[in-house]
């Protein structure tokens, strides 16, 4: 017995899961929750969360970070302002992506990404593959071997010169997913929809960052979201519909799960609190707020806070895409940057929790614990990091984060942490803030001020996602079919 029970105790806060809210101490000893009970004995780290919300750590499982884009423009931030932004807006854990261009050895790529992450992050931190060359190598070879070693997630695009897989590809790529025990992550958007209207608004000389929304049309989402889904029902595998953007898009996503579809989806700050006609401003100031999909209006986020509510989209993530607002990222061209040709994408890392902590819980849109399910809980059992993230729990990592729901904060870009210089929610006044935040027991953050050094998160290979564990029945129509051509589920 050490001379304290505890290397930290948290006492007097409201703890809340996902599925329920107590008042309890929390017993921390080698990074790791050990006892929650009233009452605990002192630890050698005491802190006092009265008046404080106590929540298990966030989990941003769909960022951007030291990645070049298909465009050839890398993000603004590394894996050590990425992961420190993360950490002051309350996130503990991330899910970046180790990005496959064309020509790329999957090995080498994650090997790379990894070596990058090691060196800078400062909070945990997993990948997802994106995987834009599905050879017989990397479908034989390379992707099983990433998946056994704990990359249980791919994510695949529909549009995009560069990155985009046809349907075959995809269906090839979804039947590997199956063997192996990973889940599909998809960028839905038809591309040739996309590339037409797209086509014929520049040769109109509509150049503007606005015409970006009107060429990433509402339709384009939601065809693209209803053909993976079918394509994921032909390979009989699970898959998660990324940055969900569209009211049309939630209901398709809504009525194949209502018909037994396991498909799941995301989505992001930037369809709720941003609207299409944001990027409508002088010169190209409008690029600032371009993403893919693009936001769209009022129904659309009315659409997405529902969708959010009844579980039709079951996480919240930042998809944080950061670049500057410069010749480096968003203006190329500088002022001749025609909207085909900047950088796609808003930073959000740091703000995704509190927005939402803000917006959901203190305007009385969703309940804390729905919170903590949307910002963390499904995260882990989505992406196979449960038990051990996602919860407050005997045995779970000691990933804690003590809000104060009294503090109101006006949000400028510089006080973010980010190195983007910008941020699109600039001047909203937000109710609630994380104000200490833990990482298997060590404090992060505390007093405006990081606690940590660079390079002292790690990595974590992941286990199988739930959707692959816990899937709904084949039909016997499905189950002759899958024998046929071969399909099979991993056990």
């Amino acid at each position: 017995m050490t001379a304290t029970p505890f290397d930290l105790t948290i006492r007097n806060g409201r703890i809340s899961n996902a599925d329920r809210t107590f008042q309890a101490d929390i017993g921390v000893r080698d990074g790791v929750i050990v006892e929650i009970a009233p009452n605990l004995a002192p630890g050698a780290q005491d802190v006092d969360a009265a008046g404080r919300w106590v929540l298990p750590g966030g989990i941003d499982s769909h960022c951007h970070i030291e990645q070049l884009s298909g465009m050839g423009v890398m993000c603004a931030d590394d894996f050590y302002s990425g992961t420190v932004s993360a950490a002051f807006g309350g996130t503990t854990t991330i899910l970046s992506f180790a990005a496959q261009h064309r020509n790329d050895s999957i090995p080498e790529v994650v090997q790379a990404y990894s070596k990058l992450a090691a060196e800078k992050a400062v909070i945990d931190y997993g990948f997802h593959l994106i995987l834009t060359n599905p050879d017989e190598t990397a479908l034989r070879e390379h992707l099983p071997q990433v998946i056994r070693n704990g990359i249980t997630s791919l994510k695949v695009y529909m549009t995009y010169d560069k990155l985009k897989l046809d349907d075959y590809q995809l269906l090839e790529v979804m039947s590997v997913a199956g063997e192996e025990g990973a889940l599909i992550m998809m960028h839905a958007e038809n591309h040739d929809m996309i590339r037409w209207i797209a086509h014929r608004l520049l040769e109109r000389g509509h150049t503007a960052p606005k015409f970006h929304a009107v060429a990433h049309d509402k339709l384009a989402e939601s065809e693209a979201t209803n053909r993976a889904i079918a394509l994921a029902r032909l390979a009989d595998v699970p898959v998660l519909i990324v940055h969900v953007a569209g009211r049309e898009t939630v209901e398709v996503i809504r009525n194949a799960r209502r018909l037994g579809a396991a498909v799941y989806a995301e989505s992001c700050p930037q369809y709720l609190f941003l609207e299409a006609q944001d990027s409508d401003l002088p010169g190209m100031e409008g690029a600032k707020f371009c993403c893919s999909p693009p936001p769209r209006d009022a129904d659309s986020q009315a659409a997405v806070w529902d969708g959010l509510k009844d579980g039709t989209l079951g996480v919240y993530s930042s998809d944080h895409a950061p670049y500057r607002f410069d010749a480096s990222g968003k203006l190329p061209k500088g002022d001749a940057t025609t909207f085909k040709e900047m950088a796609n994408g808003v930073p959000g890392i740091e703000l995704r929790l509190p927005l939402l902590f803000s917006e959901g819980v203190m305007a009385g849109r969703m309940t804390i614990e729905e919170f903590v399910a949307l910002t963390s809980t499904n995260h882990a059992r989505m992406y196979g990091l449960a038990p051990r993230k996602g919860a407050i729990a005997v045995g779970a990592d000691a990933d804690i984060v003590l809000w104060n729901p009294e503090r109101r904060v006006e949000v400028s870009a510089g006080m973010l942490h980010d190195n983007v210089g910008y941020t699109p929610y600039e001047g909203r006044v937000l109710q609630g803030w994380p104000e200490q935040v833990f990482s298997r027991g060590r404090c992060v953050v505390r007093d405006n001020a990081l606690q940590v050094e660079r390079g002292s998160g790690k990595y974590l290979a992941r286990g199988r996602p739930d959707p692959l564990s816990n899937r709904p029945a084949q039909s016997l129509e499905r189950g002759r079919f899958s024998e046929l051509v071969g399909l099979q589920r991993a056990e």
